[in-house]
């Protein structure tokens, strides 16, 4: 039986980037953590789904909100392209305005890009490589200059993809971005282990938000044992255990959490 989460993060602070579409894993993340009892900054940068073959949501940032219980007490949001250096620090700076510091950062976002070798341009690198790269270790950074270590469970959890475990080849941008997040998931953990706060990266394995044709899907699926995709929900639940009290031994790590993916049946 599978323990309540109701009130698992009373009083803390969370910050959870790329919440922009209501079948995305931020938006399940955020759901689970005001759930669990904490208080949210969630972050969007809506021009970016707009451009992709899913498109942005039809309700909106607005709408977003509202679905998440609307603006209030526990609930603030901010929009922010990743794209500018200085975009991290104010997301931080916006999560202590609002709540009076910060506890969690959940950097969900990421932008995808589907360029192969013959295609791949500089500019689509490095703005692939600044928002999510580089904003990842940005907004750590912000995170780490404002939190107050007398607070229980910094946390830090950050997001890779598959890259490490199979190659991407029609995705260099995305690959090349997301490696960087992977290997970068231990130094910062050393970096802030001595305060407290942990750093841990999760790789969520092929999730159902939306973005997949109905050829990838039925490809994908038949190498997932369980007959399924994941779902946002399965990586929600692993972060709000990844932002609670019980995950506060464990930092550095990368975990893969595909549901028994078996990659060599595609």
């Amino acid at each position: 039986m599978e323990m309540s989460s109701a009130g698992a993060l009373d009083g803390r602070v969370a910050i959870v980037t790329g919440v922009s579409r209501r079948a995305g894993i931020g938006f399940a993340v955020a759901a689970e953590l005001l759930a669990a009892g904490a208080s949210v900054l969630v972050h969007s940068w809506s021009p970016h789904d707009a451009g992709q073959p899913w498109g942005a949501d039809p309700v909106g940032e607005a709408g977003i909100v509202e679905r998440l219980g609307g603006e209030g007490p526990r609930l603030r949001h901010i929009a922010a392209d990743f794209a500018s250096p200085q975009a991290p620090e104010r997301v931080v700076n916006a999560a202590v305005e609002a709540f009076g510091a910060v506890d969690v950062l959940v950097a969900n976002h990421a932008r995808s890009s589907v360029q192969s070798l013959a295609e791949v341009t500089a500019a689509e690198l490095d703005l692939t490589w600044a928002v999510n790269a580089r904003a990842s270790v940005l907004l750590a950074q912000a995170f780490a200059a404002v939190h107050d270590d007398d607070r229980p469970g910094g946390r830090i959890i950050l997001f890779t993809s598959g890259q490490h475990l199979a190659p991407m080849s029609r995705e260099l941008p995305y690959a090349i971005s997301k490696g960087a997040i992977h290997q970068m998931t231990l130094s910062l953990s050393d970096a802030l282990i001595d305060r407290g706060i942990t750093v841990n990266t999760v790789n969520p394995g092929p999730v159902d938000t939306g973005w997949a044709d109905p050829d990838l899907t039925e490809r994908v699926g038949r190498a997932l044992p369980r007959g399924r995709w994941g779902r946002p929900a399965d990586v929600a639940r692993l972060v709000r255990w990844m932002a609670g009290d019980d995950s506060a031994w464990i930092t550095g790590q990368v975990v893969d959490s595909e549901g028994g993916f078996r990659r060599w049946v595609m």
